[in-house]
């Protein structure tokens, strides 16, 4: 009887200690799957709350061209859900997030020196938003690079130049650096130098350089087209003629203005001088003759 007690009691045992494992396990999945649904909720929301955002605040910009503002929050919205949903999931799984957080300020400093370029990128992206140089639809030059303004991001701006590259830009060197933005008053001057023969009638080059220039339907009529002499080369006279223009068809008015330029001074008769380049020869020195033999 006794014997039949403690099997009985071992088996008990084994019972509450498979019942205990089985519930462990099955807490555990099920607190993974909740952290799964949490997951997919946080991603759909994210997504969700970002649209929304974005949607809401180009009813309230100023033109179809301020859509940097609009860009900036949808992505600042999706970070920031993000970022919560992630800690909920953490606490889900039994990760304690106190603990993390007093370790991340406790290393603050070196997370900080660590980031810093980030962490700037950011801030120059929130002035940049705010001062506004540049909008979305802008053709701008960013240094070396021109461009149009396809988003500006937390970390990035993205512009597209005229050879169809994408080129991604760090807020941080924008926001340092030279930014000269096109299209701020919707056209951009028109400037050509064009050389002539010193023994050109100026007076006549500048009248076809304005007649062209102005006739072409390109060219705006305020203010007028100027021409006058810029600079006296080596070769010629430097003339200039400037006018204002779209700054998306520059390049073509551009194009199409020296095509006639050049037309119409060989039909009048006006040179382009190009470079001269002069050879001089050398002769060699002429021997000195030997004196005769005594």
């Amino acid at each position: 009887m006794t014997e039949l007690t403690t099997r009985f009691g071992y088996f008990v045992a084994n019972v509450k200690n498979a019942w205990g494992d089985i519930t462990q396990h099955s807490v555990f999945l099920s607190n993974l799957l909740i952290a799964a649904l949490i997951l997919m909720v946080t991603l759909f929301l994210s997504q969700w709350l970002s649209n929304t955002v974005k949607k809401t605040a180009k009813r309230y910009a100023h033109s179809d061209a301020d859509r940097t503002l609009p860009e900036f929050l949808s992505q600042l919205v999706w970070w920031m859900v993000m970022i919560v949903g992630l800690v909920v999931i953490l606490n889900r799984l039994g990760v304690q997030t106190t603990s993390i957080l007093t370790v991340l300020g406790a290393a603050s400093l070196a997370i900080g020196l660590s980031l810093q370029g980030t962490l700037a990128n950011v801030a120059s992206g929130i002035m940049l938003l705010a001062q506004k140089p540049y909008r979305i639809g802008d053709t701008v030059t960013i240094g070396d690079s021109s461009g149009t303004v396809v988003r500006l991001g937390l970390f990035l701006t993205e512009i597209t130049n005229g050879d169809n590259h994408k080129v991604y830009i760090p807020n941080a060197k924008i926001f340092s650096d030279r930014i000269i933005n096109q299209t701020h008053y919707g056209h951009r001057t028109l400037a050509l130098l064009v050389n002539v023969d010193f023994a050109t009638d100026l007076d006549e080059a500048l009248g076809i350089l304005k007649t062209i220039t102005a006739e072409h339907p390109g060219t705006m009529g305020t203010p007028a087209v100027w021409a006058g002499v810029e600079n006296f080369m080596d070769n010629g006279v430097q003339l200039k003629v400037t006018a204002q223009v779209e700054v998306a068809k520059h390049g073509q008015i551009r194009a199409d203005i020296l095509k006639s330029i050049k037309e119409t001074f060989h039909a009048h008769g006006i040179m382009i001088p190009y470079p001269h380049q002069v050879g001089i020869e050398k002769y060699p020195k002429p021997e000195t003759p030997t004196p005769p033999a005594a």
